[in-house]
């Protein structure tokens, strides 16, 4: 080497001695032999590539990417190439007096280096970026295979070498980035059409049309996921499911084998799992199959760990490359056999869960609406919204726990067979504390099932507590019982939280024992094989034991989680199928021909409500009703009025007779049912609009005044339940409904007892004797003063009709009838007397309502934008520092949050001391057996004591959190003004109160804990790396670098999926709750096929996000288990090319024990950080209503009353101004 030539540039041990002979265009060294192929091709495509921009300048195409489109590797890679460049040059500036030709060739290299920076951001045209990727990758090849062959010779890396390939792994990952963005369309960062047409366009399912390739590695999400990565997605950029992944193609396929199994046999044990099983037998099957190969490439690990340490054990003749090379080879195969296995495993049973859950949603939604009523009295709406909400989402979740079921006691029988395999009869004492530890795990998980459940039950309890006085809250708030209620929510919300810390502590305990238990049995084994010296207890056996114990680890922390899960699933298949059983409305109760004269004909009907106690509700019921007859049905409460519209309609089972409608009906019932939406939306209820029909409808109801007052007209939003309306005005909004929808048959059930008595003489006059002239009408009313003028009356007693005729005919009759009159008749002359002083006495008219023939559009102009009941905000962008601030900071927390980290460290150190302790001394012969396994059993137990001060701490400091949170937002709530509960649907808060919260009991706590446990494991895996084989640090920067990225890239979309998914599961709830409340009007107007496929539609929209929040998450992990395999396979490539005795096979096998875990370790915690960001969003939202605008103070000190206050009861209102 030239005496001017610093270390920093010698390569080889070829090159050094050569004095200053041969000079080369190699960019890390000066010897001509080794790199002469690397700098010509640089030369050449550096000349390429200046060429390409000098013609390009010359037609004006001369442009670089914008900052903001530049890929992340580019971004990276661009200055470390100028940096590379500028030391080139430095270095031949300082070689220039010893050595001119080396630093000419230093100035040269420098010059390419520059240009590869330039090439990362200037492409202009389609060639240059063309010439940019390839040499990128040859580059990277190039440098790559220098540096293997230099590794190989036993020659020495210089700095330059190292940094030039860590460069060159940047360059490889800029160029497939490009490669794939120009392979999407979008130019690869350069100028790119848009990723939408501006005008618009529908997306089409990106998984539908997917091929081989694209599925099995998940490139069908890289459009989404790009998008999603340049703006906030919103609900509209998610593209439509598979039409096989739908809910309506779901819920088809399971009520076909469901009715087909009820026709061919009565048996129901287990049908509903029978039915799911035989619908997606094939999905089934494949799921299994991915399920296996996972299974068995992640049991095969110790048996590569210990073929890599018996290859490395052998003297330098005895190698073989080709034995070393088959080796790489079987590793690679094996970690990609796994991943991908793991990856569609886990896709593909989710997916089919998603199919489940929706069928089953369906059917049950479906099959409340076509209950009959007995079922319905055997179950309430509450169990049925479970059945939902809480049954078929755990029964959406059972393909991927049965698969893992068997699949751990596969790989459980798999591991105890290695262990025999490696070390024979010194297994066999490894088998008690197996056995032990599986004993001690079932009692465990029953404990912890239990305290679950009675958590589950203080929570059901604090629940439906906080729905009451969230419902009644204006009640609540007039009478001043906040601080009451809001006392008893807290009782209620303590006795939940000692079930839930009994709960966390019990799983801090269930951490320790998971860590403890391979501890145990590896040093039984070790200790056994000693003993009966059933083998060598070399590095081979020792660290393939451990790696062994790894997957013996898995199948007994799991095994007691899977059985909680199936005996879960098997109530919840229980309960489903109880329902589905229940006997339906029978569509044949009522006899339903076309339109005719006579509209109504009921012949000795006798009805009841339980048919199977065989007492009669109804009794010798005979009505005939001919078309425009008008018949009033009178009688005192609970004689069976409203039973018997219900009998007409065919909601009470017949027991006898006959009941036959002739044509459509329209039902108005006793208590009002209106849906949320607009005024419009439940008037038209489905039909299209037809303007003078509508005002026809509208002005009969006496609502046309309403539609002036509200603020919105007839597109003011109805909150939940109706809460924005007076009784009156839903009672007249269903009464349009009825009116509008244009029926032959009226069932009116007391539509006035919600109105006062000018207006419901004015619905009388106007709707049922003007607007609905020509149509049947069966009226169940109180007004006595409306009888004389309908066509007929029914007098009704104990469930039979004991008098029909005119009004004069019944009052000639005397007895019930006339009793009635009169007493209508003081009630009237009281009333009228007082309403005589007010000058306000009502007159009956009998003004008949003009058809109006305009067909004008209704008027929505100059209406204010703002409605009662907005949609519900979501944060954009990143949850960023700040919520994971306010987080530890409302709980306080900064000081448990420390332990937490210092107890992971030193967790971490302790078992990487014990394992290097067994590296170091296992083949020295120093120290015994019996000392070393001891010494080995001490550290690891030692670490896991701090493994369970980790959870231990980890569960206060989330229990603290919850306390803390909840309270906050409990106060925040019930000091909101009423506006806040009138805006607001209760649904919404109740989300908060109870899916948000359940993430920050359970979820958070032990996910952020994981995030940092695994962020300690996969850095101390890759420092052992290493330390073994440094010149892994050559991959694994870059691949951490990747990572980094590309779990950037992947949170964007995935925050915003999972807070769309967060708006689009109340909605469900809400519909279904909805429509269970309203189901004898949905069915008398004929709505149940048009309210099914609205339900599918929600269905579609919640799963659509469940989907593609699944697939993203299998995509970025995918990603990241390839940069960890590469990372491994390069530790394996080093390992076996090093000469013999470069590594001792004691830290051989250390390093591979930890290499093989690093993928594993890296998904768990890109797995648990993406989850943690996920469940941060319920943070933001319990966040958002725990500074909601509060009421002024309940005591103003400086405006207390006097003492004696009050001394007499009065109400002064002045200047009262209310607006509706």
């Amino acid at each position: 080497m030239e005496q001017g030539t610093p270390y920093l540039l010698a390569s080889s041990a070829a090159c050094q001695g050569q004095g200053g002979g041969d000079l080369t265009l190699e960019l890390g060294s000066l010897c001509f032999s080794q790199m002469i192929l690397l700098d010509l091709v640089n030369l050449l495509l550096t000349a390429i590539y200046i060429s390409s921009l000098l013609i390009a300048a010359c037609k004006r195409e001369f442009r670089a990417v914008r900052a903001g489109d530049l890929p992340f590797p580019c971004a990276v890679a661009s200055p470390c190439c100028a940096l590379l460049g500028i030391a080139c040059v430095c270095l031949g500036l300082g070689a220039w007096g010893s050595s001119p030709h080396g630093a000419l060739l230093f100035f040269l290299r420098g010059f390419v280096w520059v240009s590869l920076s330039v090439s990362l951001v200037v492409r202009p045209t389609r060639f240059s970026g063309a010439v940019a990727m390839a040499w990128w990758a040859v580059d990277a090849v190039l440098i790559t295979a220098n540096s293997l062959e230099k590794i190989a010779t036993g020659g020495n890396l210089g700095v330059l070498d190292v940094l030039s390939w860590a460069v060159g792994f940047l360059l490889l990952l800029s160029a497939i980035r490009v490669c794939r963005s120009l392979a999407a369309g979008d130019g690869g960062g350069a100028e790119s059409e848009p990723l939408l047409a501006a005008g618009g366009g529908e997306r089409r399912a990106a998984f539908g049309e997917a091929g081989f390739f694209s599925r099995l590695t998940f490139t069908w999400m890289d459009s989404l996921l790009r998008l999603g990565y340049s703006k906030p997605l919103g609900l509209g950029d998610i593209p439509p499911l598979d039409a096989d992944d739908a809910a309506a193609e779901a819920c088809r396929k399971f009520l076909c084998e469901w009715h087909r199994r009820r026709r061919e046999s009565h048996k129901t044990s287990n049908l509903v799992l029978r039915v799911l099983a035989e619908c997606h037998k094939k999905e089934l099957l494949l799921t299994a199959l991915y399920t296996l190969l996972r299974t068995l490439s992640f049991a095969a690990s110790p048996v590569m760990l210990y073929c890599f340490v018996s290859y490395s054990d052998r003297q330098e003749r005895e190698r073989d490359l080709g034995t070393g090379a088959a080796l790489v080879a079987g590793l690679l195969g094996m970690k990609l056999v796994e991943s991908l296995s793991q990856r569609h495993w886990f896709f593909g049973s989710r997916r089919l869960g998603m199919r489940m859950r929706s069928a089953l949603m369906a059917a049950v939604f479906e099959k409340q609406l076509r209950l009959s009523s007995e079922g319905r009295g055997r179950h309430s709406s509450g169990e049925i919204a479970n059945y939902i909400a809480v049954d078929a989402y755990r029964l959406g979740e059972f393909p991927y726990w049965l698969h893992l079921a068997w699949s751990m006691l596969v790989q459980l029988v798999l591991a105890i067979a290695l262990l025999f395999w490696i070390v024979g009869a010194g297994a066999l004492p490894a088998l008690a504390p197996m056995a032990i530890c599986g004993v001690l795990n079932v009692p465990f998980a029953r404990m912890l099932q239990q305290y679950q459940s009675r958590f589950m039950q203080a929570q059901d309890e604090r629940q439906r507590a906080t729905a009451e006085v969230l419902h009644s809250m204006k009640i609540v708030k007039l009478q001043s019982w906040e601080d009451k209620f809001r006392a008893t929510v807290q009782r209620l919300r303590d006795a939940e939280v000692r079930w839930l810390g009994e709960t966390q502590l019990k799983k801090a305990y269930g951490s320790a024992l998971y860590w403890v238990s391979p501890t145990v049995i590896s040093a039984v084994v070790l200790a056994g094989t000693a003993a009966v010296q059933s083998a060598p207890l070399d590095a081979g056996v020792v660290f393939t034991v451990l790696a062994t114990m790894r997957v013996v680890s898995e199948p007994m922390r799991m095994l007691p989680e899977v059985m909680s899960v199936m005996i879960q699933v098997k109530v919840s298949l229980d309960r489903i199928g109880k329902f589905l059983t229940e006997d339906e409305f029978q569509d044949d109760a009522v006899d339903r021909t076309p339109a005719s004269d006579k509209s109504l004909d009921v012949h000795n009907g006798i009805f009841s409500w339980e048919p199977s106690k065989g007492t009669a509700t109804l009794k010798d019921i005979n009505i005939t009703a001919t078309r425009g007859q008008k018949i009033a049905v009178c009688g005192p409460v609970g004689a069976g009025k409203s039973s018997l519209l219900c009998a007409t309609l065919g909601e009470i089972p017949r027991m006898s007779g006959s009941v036959a409608v002739s044509g459509s009906l329209a039902y108005v019932s006793q208590t009002s049912w209106i849906q949320s939406g607009t005024v419009r939306d439940n008037i038209l209820f489905g039909r299209p609009m037809r303007s003078s029909e509508y005002e026809r409808a509208l002005k009969c109801c006496a609502l046309d005044k309403d539609m002036e007052n509200f603020p919105h007209g007839d597109l003011t939003e109805i909150g939940q339940r109706g809460l924005n309306m007076s009784g009156g005005q839903k009672q007249r909004i269903q009464l349009a409904r009825a009116v509008y929808n244009d029926a032959d048959v009226y069932l009116l059930d007391d539509p006035f007892s919600a109105v006062d008595a000018h207006t419901a003489a004015t619905l009388f006059n106007d709707c049922v004797m003007a607007a609905l002239e020509d149509k049947t009408v069966i009226l169940v009313t109180h007004q006595v003063e409306f009888l004389s003028k309908v066509d007929r009356i029914l007098v009704m007693e104990k469930g039979e009709i004991t008098q029909e005729g005119t009004y004069e005919e019944l009052l000639q009759f005397g007895t019930a009838f006339e009793q009635l009159v009169n007493a209508h008749q003081d009630s009237k002359t009281t009333l009228y007397s007082n309403a005589a002083k007010e000058g306000a006495m009502i007159q009956y008219q009998q003004p008949m309502l003009q058809q109006q023939g305009s067909e004008a559009e209704i008027s929505t102009g100059n209406l204010p934008s703002v409605q009662l009941t907005q949609e519900e905000e979501r944060e954009l962008g990143g949850a960023g520092l700040k919520t994971y601030k306010d987080y530890v900071s409302v709980s306080k927390g900064w000081f448990l949050l420390v332990l937490i980290v210092l107890a992971q460290c030193v967790f971490v150190a302790l078992q990487y001391l014990a394992t290097y302790w067994l590296a170091a001394t296992i083949q020295s012969h120093r120290f015994s057996v019996g000392i070393v396994v001891g010494v080995y059993a001490v550290m690891t137990t030692a670490s896991c004591l701090f493994a369970y001060v980790r959870s231990l701490v980890a569960a206060h400091f989330g229990l603290k959190a919850s306390r803390e949170f909840f309270s906050g937002f409990m106060d925040s709530v019930f000091r909101a003004p009423m506006l806040f509960f009138d805006s607001t649907p209760t649904g919404r808060i109740m989300t908060r109160a109870s899916s948000d919260l359940c993430i920050l009991d359970f979820d958070i706590p032990f996910t952020m804990t994981f995030v940092i446990s695994g962020t300690v494991e996969v850095a101390a895996t890759v420092v052992v790396m290493i330390m073994v084989t440094w010149q892994v640090v050559l991959v694994a920067v870059p691949a951490v670098i990747g990572v980094l990225y590309i779990q950037r890239y992947y949170i964007a979309s995935a925050r915003e999926l999972v807070r769309i998914n967060g708006t689009t599961k109340a909605p469900v709830m809400n519909y279904a709750a909805e429509s269970m409340l309203g189901v004898v009007t949905i069915r008398a107007f004929a709505a149940t096929n048009r309210f099914i496929q609205t339900n599918l539609q929600l269905i579609d929209m919640d799963a659509t996000m469940f989907f593609y929040t699944n697939a993203a998450l299998e995509w970025v992990l995918l990603r990241v288990e390839a940069m960890q395999i590469v990372v491994i396979v390069t530790s394996s490539i080093l390992l076996v090319m090093l000469p013999a005795g470069s590594v001792a096979p004691g830290f051989l096998g250390l390093c591979l024990s930890y290499a093989l875990t690093l993928s594993s370790a890296q998904v768990f915690l890109t797995r648990f950080y993406s989850n943690l960001e996920n469940y941060m969003i319920s943070v933001e939202r319990i966040k958002q209503f725990m500074h909601l605008p509060s009421e002024p103070p309940a005591v103003i000190s400086d405006r207390r009353p006097a003492p004696s206050w009050p001394s007499e009861g009065k109400i002064n209102l002045e200047n009262l101004r209310v607006r509706t």
